[in-house]
């Protein structure tokens, strides 16, 4: 059950009642209509702002608006107060009752507790990592991989039909270079030095692995032959290879894709051609030349008359060309007929995760993804910043196996893909990250993996204990689930209760603003009231978990100790982590 929404769900029932009796005048738009924990606790279990939302277009003052809705609301059976607040905010405190009783409902949940069908089974495709072909993963991709990942959970756990795609980018130039730096190191691998790796070639010692592996296939067949010759099936091997090692880096990770798509593919099959006469038979192109832009000259101007796309009439800046003038088509061409295909495939709603360095290519994408559906179609993309890897506060060298970059694999190696996946996640994706390598692994509260672990090792320990204190008691989630927890009163095992009953609100909030570091800021919290809960037991004796000489309360504080662990157990889910059970 998700408390604020079943209340929310009673106000807008008071305010339609409102309307029908005409104390406020009908027609009204509820659905910036809110019921939330207010930020302060003192203030009240749940906050709504109707009155403030609704009250210029009723034509009538915040206050006196609150003050009909709070007479209403007073008669809720599960209202225990009503308090108008500033400027026509209202406040409520629930019954005890009412909370209590969702332990029951979270230990009969499970870890689906809090799942929703909010998103109706709708389609999304959540596209993310899309690295280029040419290296193993970064730490820069993890944070986007980790990102990605988590939000394709939490939107799966919230009711959407997830797909979660790679895109190969396997048709640029950059493939090109990788086939022959992979070329170089064949070479190599058959006995010939190729002293230093030329500048502009990739200088990674990874690519050793692929030319000794390109020579156990084929012997010496590409030896001596024309780069035109050797070229396409050197290519189309090193980036097998390299698309393989990168599957393994995101296995590493817990990372498995439903779906690689290829650049090659698509424009071999004639995609961009497509998306030429979409946009041609609906004059969304012209021939132009575009003013030369102020600053960094991009790659895609040039002073000649070229192929436009009328992006400005879809939100961008500057229109965009698709074709350039010697006929070849644009990067960005492509990436039309990427998103059209995905389109097509039954995906109106689109996520993409993309690096830092992809910010300015949002709008127009978002024009083009517009203009390709008409309107149908919506793509959101979060961009991750940088991932600044230190080690006891200084920056990390670089890694020798990939030449100019720290691998995802050094650091899974170094500290485990949970601690990984749970710090890129502690903060928002458009926001810088340090990471370090020691701070990580510390066993303190500043350390949230750590702290969130704990907590639920902790309660899987209070469990246990209290099996052994009290043979007698039934400590089954299917016993805790039927128990009465009346008996729960002290001001910190309601706060928890409370906290507890804030998931499936911050699920649902946090799929619909595509932000899975919501979960990581919620658990920690919810970490510190289960903590906080135990200290205090430890100062009085009456609040201790176990009390061997009173087994009814005992009972009643292991439902709640085992719902919370449930809980924690679900939000380290959605980041595809590992709860557990004890800390070494």
């Amino acid at each position: 059950m998700n408390v604020f929404k079943d209340l929310r769900n009673k106000i807008v029932a008071q305010l339609e009642e409102m309307a029908v009796s005409g104390e406020i005048p009908s027609g009204l738009d509820f659905s910036r209509v809110s019921a939330e924990p207010p930020r302060d606790s003192s203030h009240g279990d749940i906050s709504t702002n109707a009155a403030m939302v609704l009250a210029k277009p009723a034509a009538m003052k915040p206050r006196d608006l609150a003050a009909l809705l709070a007479a209403r609301l007073e008669n809720l059976d599960v209202v225990n107060s009503v308090e108008i607040a500033g400027p026509g905010f209202i406040n409520l405190r629930l019954e005890e009752k009412l909370w209590l009783e969702q332990i029951g409902t979270i230990l009969k949940s499970g870890l689906a507790y809090g799942n929703s069908d909010m998103g109706q089974g709708e389609k999304v495709n959540v596209e993310y990592v899309s690295a280029n072909p040419t290296g193993p993963l970064t730490v820069g991709h993890a944070r986007g991989a980790i990102v990605g990942d988590a939000l394709a959970s939490l939107l799966a756990k919230v009711g959407y039909n997830v797909c979660r795609e790679y895109y190969i980018n396997d048709a640029g130039n950059q493939v090109n270079v990788l086939a022959g730096s992979a070329y170089l190191r064949y070479r190599e691998a058959l006995g010939e030095d190729i002293g230093e790796i030329p500048a502009g070639f990739y200088p990674g010692e990874y690519l050793i692995d692929v030319g000794k592996a390109l020579v156990a296939r084929d012997g010496d067949k590409w030896l001596g032959k024309e780069e035109s010759v050797w070229l396409p099936e050197v290519r189309k091997f090193a980036i097998a290879e390299l698309i393989d090692l990168i599957k393994r880096d995101l296995a590493a990770l817990g990372v498995v894709m439903d779906l690689y798509s290829s650049e090659r593919e698509l424009v071999e099959a004639g995609g961009v051609e497509e998306v030429a006469k979409f946009l041609k038979e609906h004059n969304l192109v012209y021939t132009g030349v575009l003013e030369p832009p102020k600053g960094k000259t991009p790659d895609d101007w040039e002073p000649r008359p070229q192929t436009l796309f009328r992006s400005t009439d879809f939100g961008d800046d500057v229109d965009r060309p698709i074709q350039k003038s010697d006929g070849s088509w644009t990067y960005f061409a492509g990436d039309m007929a990427y998103h059209l295909d995905k389109y097509r495939r039954g995906f109106k709603n689109m996520i993409n995760v993309w690096g830092a360095d992809h910010g300015g290519y949002i709008k127009r994408m978002q024009a083009a993804v517009t203009a390709l559906t008409e309107g149908q179609g919506s793509l959101d993309v979060k961009v991750c910043q940088l991932v600044n890897l230190l080690r006891d506060g200084e920056m990390v060298r670089m890694s020798k196996r990939s030449g100019n970059f720290v691998t995802l694999r050094d650091v899974i190696d170094e500290v485990g893909k949970d601690v990984v996946r749970f710090i890129m996640l502690t903060r928002k994706n458009d926001a810088s990250l340090d990471f370090d390598l020691v701070k990580v692994l510390e066993q303190s509260r500043d350390n949230p993996v750590f702290y969130v672990q704990y907590a639920h090792a902790r309660a899987c320990s209070v469990l246990k204990n209290a099996k052994l204190e009290i043979p007698t008691l039934d400590l089954t989630q299917e016993k805790l689930s039927g128990i009465d927890c009346s008996l729960l009163n002290s001001d910190g095992e309601l706060a928890l209760v409370r906290k507890l009953c804030e998931w499936p609100r911050l699920l649902e909030s946090a799929g619909e603003a595509h932000e899975p570091h919501r979960i990581a800021f919620y658990l920690y919290e919810l970490a510190g009231e289960l903590h906080g809960l135990w200290t205090k037991g430890k100062d009085d004796a009456s609040l201790r978990f176990i009390l061997v000489d009173n087994p009814a309360l005992t009972e009643a504080r292991m439902a709640l100790v085992k719902a919370t662990s449930l809980v924690i157990a679900s939000g380290l889910d959605v980041f595809g982590i590992e709860p557990v059970e004890e800390m070494r």
